[in-house]
């Protein structure tokens, strides 16, 4: 299996996620009752396998090896992608200050939990079709198949590798 096959089937999981974190940040807004401890969890997911998993993944793999066979970093479709990536991260963060604030009784962790969900949301809907309608397609045009089959068995390596680590070895 290829690693962009590996990595597209991963987005759609992420997806469910994304739709239930919709829904229950709609919740919210209509004063449903909501636990803050559904953000944290989704934090967690977010955490552990979305980001890290998923994003190392693209990041330590096929980015790195779309980068060696001549995709620009800097510039090009990767450092968006990277860069997405970070701030998917800082709503995460903020999401999860949000519902550790509105879980200890302070009413403006539900609005910043509210702000961060949409954001997140937002963000990762879009990063996702740009991976998948753009990003993957040229990854399996410029990587020879050879390199691509090694790309799928590092992938399957690093969904197994805790804990979570930040590596961003693209030249």
């Amino acid at each position: 299996m290829q690693a962009t096959d590996i990595l597209s089937s991963e987005h759609r999981v992420i997806e469910r996620v994304l739709l239930s974190l919709e829904k229950a940040t709609q919740a919210v807004e209509t004063g449903a009752s909501v636990r803050p401890g559904f953000f944290l969890d989704a934090a967690d997911f977010i955490r552990g396998f979305a980001d890290g998993c998923h994003h190392l993944k693209e990041e330590n793999v096929l980015f790195t090896t779309m980068s060696e066979h001549g995709v620009a970093v800097e510039g090009g479709p990767i450092g968006v992608m990277l860069n997405e990536h970070e701030l998917g991260r800082k709503f995460t963060r903020e999401m999860r200050a949000g519902a550790e604030r509105w879980a200890a009784g302070e009413s403006v962790g539900k609005d910043a939990v509210i702000t961060a969900a949409r954001n997140y949301v937002l963000l990762l809907q879009q990063h996702i079709a740009k991976e998948d309608q753009i990003l993957f397609p040229m990854a399996n045009r410029v990587i020879p198949a050879h390199s691509m089959t090694q790309c799928g068995r590092l992938s399957r390596k690093w969904s197994t590798k805790r804990p979570v680590r930040r590596s961003r070895k693209i030249p």
